[in-house]
């Protein structure tokens, strides 16, 4: 199993970033070796064995760091295993179903060779920054809509998936 995966993700308001921290919470529980970071912070993914990227979607755009990010690291990516997520419904429709990329996050997707691609829950507080996400929540339509369970089923499998090519190199 790769010893070193790495969590990159971009995050507006925190929400993304603590759905990375669940991520490597059980991938860390499945036997590896996991370490979150802001895609922005992110000098280099070559350390790692393996990637899972994630950004916030905003107007049906994956945050902008991890969209710079899958773009400036994408022939180091391609070599290894990557999975992608994006967070942003504002109801329980990821809980549901599954949501389809947006088109972006679709061709970064085909880009890289990614192995998956999910899409979870969002959340939005009053506290949020940006005029939008202050009308979204007067409006009634924030709230959290993450469901950690499933993030975690969602993480172990990678960490099955990983365990299992692993065996079989």
């Amino acid at each position: 199993m790769p010893s070193h995966i790495l969590v990159a993700y971009g995050s507006k308001n925190g929400s993304t970033r603590e759905i990375a921290g669940w991520i490597v919470d059980a991938l860390n529980s499945a036997g590896c070796e996991a370490v979150a970071e802001p895609a922005a912070d992110v000098r280099t993914p070559a350390p790692y064995d393996a990637v899972v990227l994630g950004g916030a979607l905003y107007a049906g755009c994956w945050h902008r760091d991890t969209a710079r990010f899958a773009r400036r690291h994408t022939p180091v990516l391609r070599d290894r295993p990557v999975w992608l997520f994006s967070s942003g419904p504002l109801d329980s429709s990821a809980s549901e179903r599954e949501i389809p990329p947006v088109r972006q996050v679709r061709r970064m997707a085909e880009r890289l060779g990614a192995r998956g691609h999910i899409t979870f829950g969002g959340k939005l507080d009053a506290d949020a920054e940006g005029w939008m996400a202050r009308r979204i929540v007067a409006a009634g339509q924030g709230g959290d809509h993450r469901d950690p369970d499933s993030v975690a089923s969602w993480a172990t499998g990678i960490a099955r998936e990983l365990r299992r090519t692993s065996l079989t190199s």
